[in-house]
């Protein structure tokens, strides 16, 4: 069932003070949004992934703004009543300006309803620049693009006290910024059911134990259009690369042979229509010679 009614930050409070669970999924365009709205997902993420997922590079800090906007907006004719939250990509919100110029532009050029923010305490200051702009900021913390660029590896966090002090902190500055909810990734089960217990505001998480207020997924890894990568915490519900590989191999195997398309395929004209069509034709041909 779609969402009936329009996901906002206070839909989402709620729903956390009710115990009721909140979903995200990702979508970079028209058609995948439509799908995640029919099925009643909370949050539609365009995340920067589209670079790697989307259009098949091999890192993701390359996105541009504007491209983070035309796929916002794709997204937004098809998210109905779904939250569409754009990630502020990589670069774009070094300080509080121009995190905040950043934010207006997603809003505004490419209808999000609020942005996503990566990053740590030491970023805390550009999202509440954002917040008190009067956009609404999802944070994200864990594994962010700045500590896979930094470190050149994808590494999971708070697995020793001093990290897990660290996310903490993350957390605390988050929160304290302004932000409507956290995602936690990659961070153990323990920390995300503390973390989630000890905030107001909700927890999404991805590889952050089934004890947070929500669960994101990337869309095209659970349903298998993306293999090049599998973490631990990806559930793939349905292969649709076998089954569009197959559908793709079908229609050449019929064109080649004949098959495709077939009489209930086709157009008819009425042969009164097509004699005087051929009449008409031969007359010209006879002129032309």
């Amino acid at each position: 069932m779609s969402v009936n009614k329009k996901v906002t930050p206070s839909v989402l409070l709620r729903k956390k003070q009710r115990g009721e669970k909140i979903s995200l999924l990702t979508a970079y365009d028209f058609p995948m949004a439509r799908f995640i709205n029919q099925a009643g997902v909370d949050i539609i993420l365009v995340s920067d992934a589209v670079g790697t997922v989307g259009n098949g590079r091999s890192e993701a800090i390359s996105v541009s703004i504007d491209e983070m906007i035309y796929h916002t907006q794709a997204v937004r004719n098809g998210a109905g009543n779904s939250m569409v939250v754009t990630t502020l990509p990589f670069g774009s919100y070094e300080t509080a300006q121009q995190a905040t110029e950043t934010a207006v532009r997603l809003m505004k050029e490419g209808g999000a309803d609020a942005v996503h923010f990566e990053g740590s305490s030491a970023q805390a200051n550009n999202a509440k620049a954002i917040v008190d702009a009067g956009i609404p900021v999802l944070g994200h913390i864990g594994i962010t693009k700045q500590k896979i660029v930094r470190t050149g590896a994808f590494q999971i966090q708070g697995r020793t006290a001093d990290s897990a002090q660290q996310i903490l902190n993350d957390v605390v500055a988050f929160s304290n910024a302004g932000a409507f909810g956290l995602i936690l990734e990659c961070v153990p089960s323990r920390l995300g059911e503390i973390i989630s217990q000890s905030l107001e505001i909700p927890t999404i998480g991805i590889g952050a134990g089934p004890m947070c207020d929500g669960q994101a997924l990337v869309t095209q890894d659970m349903l298998g259009l993306f293999k090049d990568l599998s973490p631990r915490f990806l559930k793939v519900y349905l292969d649709l690369q076998d089954i569009i590989t197959s559908a793709l191999t079908q229609f050449r195997t019929e064109v080649e042979q004949g098959v495709f398309p077939g009489p209930e395929h086709g157009y008819e004209i009425a042969e009164e229509e097509l004699g005087k069509l051929l009449t008409q034709f031969q007359i010209r041909v006879t002129q032309e010679l």
